[in-house]
């Protein structure tokens, strides 16, 4: 980590992260003939987005530019692993970091960790499962599909909205800010699975207007300090293996924080592995 990837990182903490969020929130969600056309084809050029394995390849068919960013893809695309003892990678992404859970804490990248308990809103009841598991970090670039999906089937327990700030989280900042996804905004999604308790984490990010879950819809960028907590009876959010948990309107990253267990990672899961919303993930032995 060089003096000049620190110094790549300071304008994130001067730009006014919320306000400028908001306004490309407001933007992306917005139809401007003559522009919004040109902004897509620009973007789907300029990332090399792959338009040949989504429900509507047509650029020209997307009204606004979030309409195109949270595209569906079509299904026989992207495979659902049949194991029942094999986990489901929830997107299509790189492999930021995986691995154990060490004393509370998750690896974030050389030289930076942050503990599960800060990762979930700061709440020990729902760290305390985690101790000695696991966990997989994965980036969604801006050429990525940007849905997520369920690993496994599970039963939506709480939903937590923690508010924080908007870094982005490319793989430069994830190697100079300190506790990076422990201080962005996230929803967190508490799942009760055949494995146990497994957390399902969405983080915000510089430029990502919102993020929208499939049972509450589009979770906004809070003004509030505190957590947010939403419980759900047993059963009301049932989902299962490979649906669609939400999607972020503009890229970020998603944690997975598995209980202690005798996992074996799949032989494709590797630091900065290109991954496929459904491929083998992790095995419970």
């Amino acid at each position: 980590m060089s003096f000049l990837d620190h110094l790549k990182t300071i304008p994130q903490y001067l730009i006014p992260q919320h306000g400028l969020s908001i306004l490309a929130g407001k933007l992306a969600d917005k139809s401007i003939p003559k522009l919004t056309p040109a902004v897509i084809k620009t973007f789907a050029s300029h990332y090399k987005v792959d338009m040949s394995t989504a429900v509507e390849p047509d650029l020209n068919q997307y009204d606004t530019f979030n309409d195109f960013f949270t595209r569906a893809i079509r299904p026989e695309t992207r495979p659902i692993c049949s194991d029942t003892d094999t986990l489901a990678c929830p997107v299509d992404g790189v492999i930021s970091q995986f691995g154990s859970i060490t004393d509370g804490r998750i690896i974030q990248a050389k030289g930076h960790d942050y503990t599960v308990k800060e990762l979930l809103g700061d709440h020990d009841d729902l760290a305390k499962p985690f101790e000695g598991g696991s966990f997989c970090t994965i980036y969604l670039s801006p050429s990525h599909y940007h849905r997520y999906h369920m690993p496994l089937d599970g039963k939506l327990t709480q939903m937590l909205h923690v508010p924080g700030k908007l870094f982005s989280v490319n793989p430069l900042t994830a190697r100079t800010v300190p506790r990076l996804f422990a201080r962005n905004e996230r929803v967190v999604a508490m799942f009760d699975t055949a494995i146990g308790p497994v957390a399902y984490v969405a983080v915000g990010a510089t430029i990502v207007g919102s993020m929208e879950m499939t049972w509450s819809g589009v979770v906004t960028p809070p003004s509030r300090q505190e957590v947010a907590s939403t419980s759900y009876p047993e059963g009301e959010v049932s989902l299962s293996k490979g649906d669609e948990v939400g999607r972020f309107r503009l890229g970020s990253t998603v944690i997975l924080v598995l209980p202690k267990g005798n996992y074996e990672w799949d032989n494709s899961i590797k630091p900065e592995a290109e991954t496929l919303m459904g491929q083998a993930l992790v095995k419970s032995k």
